[in-house]
């Protein structure tokens, strides 16, 4: 059967590529909790629009490479079943990308929010 290439499909086909992304990986769903708890906080702390948005810029990132890392990783399995050293290369490589883009984000985090806690706790 030839695919649906009506431009509307792609939104479904990338939604149903995040939910079955979501319901596989563990990390994904823990980068979209996390993700949820900083919004929150920002909004209780009222955080400027502008670090706000690059909180939103680097939660964007790290779950869109995190989306990217299970892409490769499925393509790879699909590629090559047994081990390979290539593909653990590819595999290791693309969990890196999203580890490096976590830690900076886990920076940038502590960067935009230790003002305002220690605002909050008098310090």
């Amino acid at each position: 059967m030839k695919p649906d290439r009506h431009w509307s499909s792609t939104f479904r086909y990338a939604l149903e590529g995040i939910v079955s992304s979501l319901r596989t990986q563990r990390n994904l769903r823990v980068h979209c909790v996390v993700a949820v708890l900083v919004i929150i906080a920002s909004i209780v702390l009222s955080l400027p629009v502008k670090d706000v948005a690059v909180l939103l810029l680097v939660i964007a990132l790290v779950i869109s490479l995190e989306l990217v890392n299970t892409a490769i990783e499925a393509a790879v399995d699909l590629a090559e079943p047994k081990w390979h050293h290539l593909a653990k290369i590819a595999k290791d490589a693309a969990a890196g990308a999203v580890l490096v883009a976590a830690v900076f984000a886990v920076v940038i985090g502590l960067l935009l929010f230790y003002e305002p806690v220690t605002r909050l706790l008098g310090l």
